[in-house]
C-alpha cells in the first residue's frame, strides 16, 4: 500500500500546509525503534514486534509493518508526538491490520493517549482518550471496539460492529466530528455512524421515570381471566400413575425374603393433569401500565462530547494467543480527505496478497499430496519386501532318490 510513496509524500506536504497530520507512520525503515518505546511495566511478559511484510504481500519492502512475533504474550508499545487539541476539528484515527496468522484470539486495536502517557510505564490500566480497532476471540467475538473516555470514564459504544476476520490487510478508520457525530469505516466503506450522545452512554438519560407516579390501585393489566362460570368435571381427578394391571408376582418371589410384592407403576391413560378453568377476556382490561417519564434534572447537554483538549500519544496494548498480526500505516489527522488518499493503494495490496497466498496454498497442497503419495508407495514397497523375505524363509522339499530293483 506504500507503493505510491512519492505521491503520498507530496500529498502529506500539501496537507500539512492547510491541515494537521499529527502522525503518519508507515514503518518504512528501522527508525521506528527510536520513536516507539516498549513498556517495562512489571508483572507481565511482553512480546516483541518485528518489521516485516509477512508471508505473503504485494510489494515486500513497501508492505512492511510491525508484526507480533511471540505466541501467548501481552504487547505494549507506544510513541508520543506533538500535542494537539481537537477543538473545532475532525479527528481521524486510521491504521491497517493484517491477521495473516488467521488469529484465533487477540486484539488488533490501538489506544490514543493524552500527554500524561509514559511509554515505558504503559499497561492495561493506563488512562487513554479512546480505543479503536478489531478484537477477535473465537467465533463469538469478532467486533470493532470504539471506546471513548468522557470525564475520566471509559464508555463502550452501544452498537455491535463486526470486524474482518480473514488473513488479508484491512484498514480501520474512525472519524469523530465537531458536530458530535462519528463514522467508522473499514477499507474506506462506512460500516457504522451516528451521534455520540445516542450511541454511547456518555450523559445521563434525558428522561427518567416520574418518581411521583405509580400504577393506580384499580389498574387491571390482566388481559385474560379465569372463567368464573367454568367448573371442574366430576370425573376429572384421576391419579397420574396406576399399578400395572398386567403385572404378576414372579414365581420365585419370597415374601419373607423380598417383602410384600407390589406391582410396578405405569402412566395412567385417564390422567388429565391439573385442572384449570378456561380463560376469558377481562372486561376491565386497561392494557399494560406505562410509567410516565419526566425531564431528568441531572441531564445537561454537552456540545463538546467530541473534544479532546490534548492528544499526543498512541500505542498497542494487546494480548494475543497466536502471534502474526501486522500493523501499518498509522495515521492521526484532522483531514478526512487526506485519510482517503492514504487508501489509494489498498486494493492493489489486497489483490497482491491474495495472489501470493493462493500460489503458496497451491504449492503446499501439491507438496502434501506428493508426500501422501510417497507414503503410500513406501508402504507398498515395505509390503513387497516382507513378502520376499517370507518367500526366502521357505525351505524347499527334496524327494529322496529310490533305487529300483
Amino acid at each position: 500500500m506504500k507503493g505510491i510513496a512519492v505521491v503520498s509524500a507530496l500529498l502529506a506536504l500539501l496537507c500539512v500546509a492547510h491541515a494537521g497530520v499529527f502522525l503518519d507512520e508507515k514503518f518504512d525503515d528501522d527508525s521506528w525503534e527510536s520513536n516507539w518505546v516498549y513498556s517495562k511495566h512489571p508483572g507481565k511478559e511482553f512480546g516483541k514486534f518485528v518489521r516485516t511484510a509477512g508471508k505473503f504481500f504485494n510489494e515486500e519492502e513497501a508492505d512492511k509493518g510491525l508484526q507480533t512475533s511471540e505466541d501467548a504474550r501481552f504487547y505494549a508499545l507506544s510513541r508520543k508526538f506533538e500535542p494537539f487539541s481537537t477543538e473545532g476539528k475532525d479527528l481521524v484515527i486510521q491504521f491497517s491490520v493484517k491477521h495473516e496468522q488467521n488469529i484465533d484470539c487477540g486484539g488488533g486495536y490501538v489506544k490514543v493517549f493524552d500527554c500524561s502517557l509514559k511509554p515505558e510505564e504503559m499497561h492495561g490500566e493506563s488512562p487513554y482518550r479512546l480505543m479503536f480497532g478489531p478484537d477477535i476471540c473465537g467465533p463469538g467475538t469478532k467486533k470493532v471496539h470504539v471506546i471513548l473516555n468522557y470525564k475520566e470514564k471509559n464508555v463502550l459504544i452501544n452498537k455491535d460492529i463486526r470486524c474482518k476476520d480473514d488473513v488479508y490487510t484491512h484498514v480501520y478508520t474512525l472519524i469523530v466530528k465537531p458536530d458530535n457525530t462519528y463514522e467508522v469505516q473499514i477499507d474506506g466503506e462506512k460500516v457504522e455512524g451516528g451521534d455520540l450522545e445516542a450511541d454511547w452512554d456518555l450523559l445521563p438519560a434525558k428522561k427518567i421515570k416520574d418518581p411521583e407516579a405509580s400504577k393506580p390501585d384499580d389498574w387491571d393489566d390482566r388481559e385474560m381471566l379465569p372463567d368464573p362460570e367454568d367448573t371442574k368435571p366430576e370425573d376429572w381427578d384421576k391419579p397420574e400413575h396406576i399399578a400395572d394391571p398386567d403385572a404378576t408376582k414372579p414365581d420365585d418371589w419370597d415374601d419373607e425374603m423380598d417383602g410384600e410384592w407390589e406391582p410396578p407403576q405405569i402412566d395412567n391413560p385417564e390422567y388429565k393433569g391439573e385442572w384449570a378453568p378456561k380463560q376469558i377476556k377481562n372486561p376491565v382490561y386497561k392494557g399494560p401500565w406505562v410509567h410516565p417519564e419526566v425531564d431528568n434534572p441531572d441531564y445537561s447537554p454537552d456540545s463538546e462530547l467530541y473534544k479532546h483538549d490534548e492528544i499526543c500519544g498512541i500505542g498497542f496494548d494487546l494480548w494475543q494467543v497466536k502471534s502474526g498480526t501486522i500493523f501499518d500505516n498509522v495515521l492521526i489527522t484532522d483531514d478526512v480527505e487526506y485519510a482517503k488518499t492514504a487508501l489509494a493503494g489498498l486494493k492493489a495490496t489486497q489483490d497482491g496478497e491474495k495472489v501470493m497466498k493462493e500460489e503458496q496454498d497451491k504449492v503446499e497442497r501439491e507438496a502434501a499430496a506428493k508426500e501422501e503419495e510417497e507414503k503410500k508407495e513406501d508402504a507398498v514397497d515395505e509390503d513387497d519386501e516382507e513378502e520376499e523375505e517370507e518367500e526366502d524363509k521357505v525351505v524347499p522339499v527334496h524327494e529322496q532318490d529310490h533305487d529300483e530293483l
